[in-house]
């Protein structure tokens, strides 16, 4: 349970580190979309 909180938080801070590099709003919900996608996938699969 702890590596899985771990994962989350660094996805979490990975996540508003690309937001705040990232500050066209159309990027970051591109981003977003891909990452969702992608986590879904390793997560699932």
């Amino acid at each position: 349970m702890k590596r899985l909180i771990g994962y989350s938080l660094f996805c979490m801070a990975a996540g508003i580190f690309i937001g705040l590099i990232v500050a066209d709003i159309f990027w970051c919900i591109l981003l977003s979309l891909l990452f969702l996608l992608i986590g879904y996938n390793l997560f699932c699969c």
